[in-house]
This record gives C-alpha cells, structure tokens and sequence, in this order.
C-alpha cells in the first residue's frame, strides 16, 4: 500500500512537472513573440541600439531566424556599424530571406571589413536583380574602382600618425584648435541616444598639454549645450568670435528623422550667445560639418537637400561683409559623388580636403585632397596611414604640416579617436605623389549647357514682350524683353550657374524667379559622345493682379506657421515673411491680408484672440523692415478655417495640428495707376 502511495505521488508530482514546463514553454514563446514586436516597433521609432539588444538572444535561439538576423543587419547598418552586420545578412539569406537590397548591403559590408572580392561578387550579384537606376550606378562606379584599391593600398602618405593622449572610450572627432583648447565632438552628454547606444554627442573643450596629448574634457559652453540632442562638428572665424555648428537628431519619438541643421553663435564677452539656425539650412535635409575658409568669406557645408549629386554633397556659401549668407553652390561633379562627401576643410593655401565613400575608399570614408592646378580640379587620395579600412575623417589642419584627423580604426581607444599628424615630406605635399590623381578633369567628356526661358500665364499660354532683368551667380548681366512667343534668349551656363530673373509686364504681378544648373548635370559615366549639347527649357508663370487671390507657391512664398499658444515669429517664418517683404516692394500696387489661424485646441473665443495676435506679430515684423502699415492687414481667423478634419474631439497628430496653426496671405486691394 506504501508503494501504491508513493507511484501515485510520483505519477501525480510528474504531471505536474509536465503541465509546469509546458506552461514555461508557452509563456516563453509568447515571451519572445513579445520581445520581437517590440523591437520591430524600436526599429521602426529609430531606436537601433534598443532592437540589438532585444533580437540578439532571439537569433541564438532561432526565432524566426530570417527576419531577426535581417533587422539586427539593418540595425547595425543604419546606425553607422556596417562592418559588424555581415553575418546577420548572411545567416537572414540562409534562413530563406529574400530581400533584394541584401546583396548590395552585403558588398559594402564586406569591403568595410577589407574584402573587396566578396564585395566584387555581391555588387555583380545585386546587378543582376535589375535595381533602380541610382543603386545601378552606384554599384557600377564601385566595381569600376575596385581594381584600383590594391594600388591605393600602396600609397605611402608621408606622416607620422599618433592616437591623442587623453582619448576616452567615448568617441571624440573633429578637434578643431581655438587658442590654446582643442574644442571636440564627443559623445559625453548624460542622456543615451538610442540610435547606436551612445549618449548623445556635444561640444568639449581641452586643454592641449603638447600637441598629441589633451587634458580633461570639459562642456564647451552651457549656452551652446541642448539636453536630448547631437550637437558637434564646429568651426571658427578668424578671430574665433564666431562659430558654426551642427544640431540635431533629438531622440525623441517624434523626432527621430536624420535632420540636422546648422546654426550660428557669436561670442558675446567670455560667453557664446544663445544659438540661431542659419537661414541656408534646409529642414528637409541634413546639413552638417560646416568649415569657414581661412578668409572667412565662406562657408563649406555637406547636405543631402534635393538637387545633389547623390548622397551627402559638399556645397558653399558666400559671406558678404555685414556677415549675411548667400545661395548654396554644389561643388560639382568633380568633388560629389552617388555616395557621400563630408567634412570639408580649406587650408591656408586654398586646398579642399575632404572625406568621402564616393570615390576610391579603402573601406568606409576616405581622406582626399582637391586643388586647383590652373583651370583643372585635381582629386588625390591621402593614402596610408592617413586612410584604413575604417572611417576616416574630420581632417583639420594646424599648419602647413600638422594637424589631426578622426577614424575608428582598429587599435584606437574609443568609437571614434582623434589623430594627430606631422608631415614628414615636403611642407606643402606631405601626402604621397607615387600614386596618379584619383580624378582629373582632363579626360572628362564636355557638355554644353543651355537654357531656353519661356512667359506664360497660369494656364500655359505665352506672354509676349516681358521685361526682364537678370544677375547670374549674384552679378548683373544685361536682361531684354519676351518675343511673340514669349521666349527670351537663350543663355549658355556652366555647371553651378544660378540665373536670377525679375520679370515685368503692364496688367501682371512682377515676378522674381531662378533657374539653377545644381543637380542637372549630366554624369560623366552616362556620356556617350565626347561633347554633348544639352538645352533645358524654363517657364516662368506670370499672373495677374485680383482682389482675393492667394499669394501661393506661385511667388515661391509658403504660408508661415506657429509654435502651440505662440504667437512669435520663428525663423522658417521669416524666411517666408522676408520674401512677402521683396513681392510688396516689387507690386506697389496692391495691399494685402494677413490671415492668421489656430489649431482646434483650447476655446472659440480664446483662439480668436490667439489667431489676431498672430496676424498683427506678423504684420509688426513686415512694416519693422520699411512696409507702410496701410499695405498690410492683420485679420485673426482662430479655428473657424481648419484645413483638416482636425476639429474639437479628433484624435490628431502634432503634425496635423501644425497645419492649422498658420498664416496665409491674399490680395485685398489694387491701387489702379
């Protein structure tokens, strides 16, 4: 009977065990089912570090194998750590993933890792899947420059290269020296951003105990200093009075877009004042690692806004006198690329040196040099040890033969170390001339370039005998009138022309349009015939003057928008208010309203009021810069003309809500002659 017992103890104690483990099994996959959609969710916010960590022990286990090696390769690969994403593409094919752009991402992975035939296989591999034209050509370029790397690989570079003392584990890049600190981007602010798993990145400054060795790092200003934020990449005048910087990426779940613009700050005492964005950047981009030249006349910048060549472009600016920016200019074809130009620096003598993965690289981003050699554009690479496999970047030059540069190379102490160099060769070509230019204009094929400018009417139909004067690239040149058909001249132009018209005629608005070359330009790889004829055709829209029409894109004018309860004008504002500015001085015939609205939030009553304050900071700004108050209408509207379904009790977004909080412009009044 005390056996009996004891079997039916066991018996009973083993279904336990059973229903217990079966349970754990459950729950455990239920666990990770859990585990992957959140991370999936992670990735999507951006979050790539935070989706690392999650899929990594998910993938040991085998769970859902195809798709969770794929997402933690994307994840290294978006967050700037493409070299450690080889395996998880590989092990995503093996389990049966199917994505085409796969191979691509694999060849570039490969060759950040130093091998260029498995890179040579998966770009022909890629190919064969037929992609869209700019990964076509861009794989076409990188297999055309292949076989150069064994040779560039050879290239010496006539330095000593030297790991700065006082190099943390964080990362620090861009050192540029002001006095006797090196001011540096490091990842030092307390908050973690969650893209790579670093804290954010901000402004140092350092003590320079000799030239290859810092002090401790500390905050380079609480002015410049944003909590939640990237901010890096300085540069400064002359004097050291002014500074021009990168900020963005705030890790925030509604604002995790690659966007960094760049902004200004003036020394103000012992003090860097507050911050303002710079008007050239473009919202809808990445503006970043800006370089003042050695006059201070201009600013390089790299971007990747609409009209480029490729990926991150290097364009500059000019600084007139009273330090007012003008228009961005491309560098050209010569300098951009498909891939990405960054980092720019213009020594004392006038050299741009630069990094990119467009041309011959080593492996990620590679150091070059660009001089001018009477009117041709010579492009070297720096060779070796100055490039590696890894990044290579953010040179700055102290004289004519030291500075310091950044990479992530092997050996270093951190994410990104600062290195500094001595030249060893001739002062002014320290670099290796055994190896011949990367690229030289002297082989490339000419294109002629051409304009053909028509006036019409909003509906298409031409004007005939339209005024017009014209500037090209900022200088004056003789302007003429439309014939019959309402055509002008036609004007040949060269890579980076910018023609200005201002265009009159009786009974129509005066109009100020432009035409630019930025981003037309034919690549070299796509020329057929060595010279080429190319002719664009422009239409200019002229329109006429009527009571109650809106002031729209037509002008290039957008309508200007408000922070939530605010009524102050922001500088995406005054941009559009500065152009509202030069279209009354050009029609003094008409007087226009200022419409002002609000979101649906808070009350009727309350958002009139919030709407007319809005109206009259917009008409103050406009008539503070010389506009009669008697042209200019400020009239409130509040939430009466939502321009969504964002009305009381619908659940919007931010976005959505921005629409709303808004002023328009229109015509109210035309003063006959």
């Amino acid at each position: 009977m005390k056996f009996a017992n004891n079997n039916f103890t066991r018996i009973n104690t083993l279904k336990a065990f059973i229903i217990t483990f079966i349970g754990f099994l459950l729950l455990s996959c239920q666990g990770d089912e859990y585990q992957f959609h959140q991370a999936q969710k992670e990735f999507d916010k951006g979050e790539y570090e935070l989706v690392i960590q999650k899929l990594k022990p998910l993938a040991q286990k085998g769970f859902e194998s195809a798709q969770t090696n794929f997402i933690i390769a994307e994840s290294y690969r978006l967050s700037n750590r493409i070299n450690l994403s080889f395996n998880y593409y590989q092990k995503a094919i093996e389990k049966g993933n199917s994505d085409k752009m796969i191979p691509y991402h694999l060849a570039y992975s490969a060759k950040a890792n130093g091998n260029y035939e498995a890179t040579r296989q998966y770009l022909n591999q890629f190919i064969q899947t037929k992609p869209n034209k700019a990964y076509r050509l861009k794989s076409e370029i990188e297999l055309e420059y292949l076989p150069q790397l064994p040779e560039l690989q050879k290239k010496i570079s006539a330095v000593d290269i030297e790991n700065m003392k006082g190099n943390t584990a964080q990362a620090e890049f861009s050192a540029r020296k002001l006095g006797d600190d090196l001011i540096i981007s490091s990842t030092q602010k307390p908050e973690i951003y969650k893209n790579n798993g670093l804290p954010f990145i901000g402004l140092y400054k350092a003590s320079l105990k000799s030239p290859d060795e810092i002090g401790k790092m500390e905050l380079f200003s609480s002015q410049i200093f944003k909590e939640n934020a990237n901010e890096g990449t300085p540069t400064f005048s002359k004097d050291g009075n002014t500074m021009v910087f990168a900020r963005g990426n705030t890790g925030k779940s509604k604002d995790v877009s690659p966007d960094v613009d760049l902004y200004i700050s003036k020394k103000e005492g012992n003090n860097w004042a507050v911050p303002e964005r710079l008007s050239i950047s473009d919202s809808l981009a990445w503006d970043g690692s800006p370089s003042f030249s050695s006059d201070g006349k201009t600013l390089y910048f790299s971007s990747n806004r609409r009209g480029g060549k490729g990926g991150l472009d290097l364009y500059r600016v000019a600084i007139d006198n009273s330090g007012r920016f003008g228009r961005p200019i491309n560098l050209g074809s010569t300098i951009n690329t498909q891939g990405d130009e960054i980092f720019p620096f213009v020594s004392e003598d006038g050299k741009l040196y630069f990094s990119s993965d467009g041309h011959p690289s080593l492996g990620g981003l590679d150091l070059y040099v660009a001089s001018r050699n009477e009117n041709e554009i010579v492009l070297e690479h720096l060779g070796v040890p100055m490039n590696s496999i890894a990044d290579d970047f953010g040179i700055t030059l102290v004289d004519e033969n030291h500075g310091y540069f950044s990479s992530n190379r092997t050996g270093g102490k951190g994410d990104d170390d600062i290195y500094y160099f001595t030249g060893k060769g001739p002062e002014d070509r320290w670099w290796s001339t055994e190896a011949p230019p990367v690229v030289s204009e002297e082989n490339e094929k000419i294109v002629h370039y051409s304009v053909k400018t028509q006036f019409v009417d909003p509906n298409g139909k031409a004007i005939e005998g339209v005024k017009f004067s014209l500037r090209k690239n900022g200088q004056s040149i003789p302007g003429g009138k439309g014939d019959k058909k309402g055509f002008a001249p036609t004007f040949e132009l060269n890579a980076n022309d910018v023609l200005d018209f201002l265009c009159e005629k009786d009974e129509y608005l005066t109009k100020r349009s432009s035409f630019s070359m930025e981003g037309r330009e034919i690549p070299q790889v796509l020329l057929k015939k060595e010279i080429t004829d190319t002719t664009f055709t422009f239409q200019i829209v002229l329109d006429k003057p009527e009571i109650g029409k809106e002031i729209t894109e037509l002008y290039q004018i957008n309508p200007i928008f408000y922070d939530l309860d605010k009524s102050d004008i922001r500088t995406d504002a005054a941009e559009e208010l500065e152009k509202i500015i030069q279209f009354l001085k050009d029609n003094e015939i008409v007087t226009i309203e200022l419409g002002s609205h609000t979101d649906s939030r808070a009350s009727g009553p309350y958002n009139l009021k919030l709407s007319q304050r809005r109206a009259e900071s917009a008409v103050k700004y406009i008539t503070n810069k010389g506009i009669g108050p008697e042209r200019i209408k400020a009239k409130g509207y509040g939430e009466t003309q939502l321009i969504n379904e964002c009305s009381d009790g619908v659940d919007c977004s931010e976005e959505q809500h921005q629409q709303n909080r808004r002023t328009e412009f229109k015509i109210t009044q035309i003063k006959e002659d």
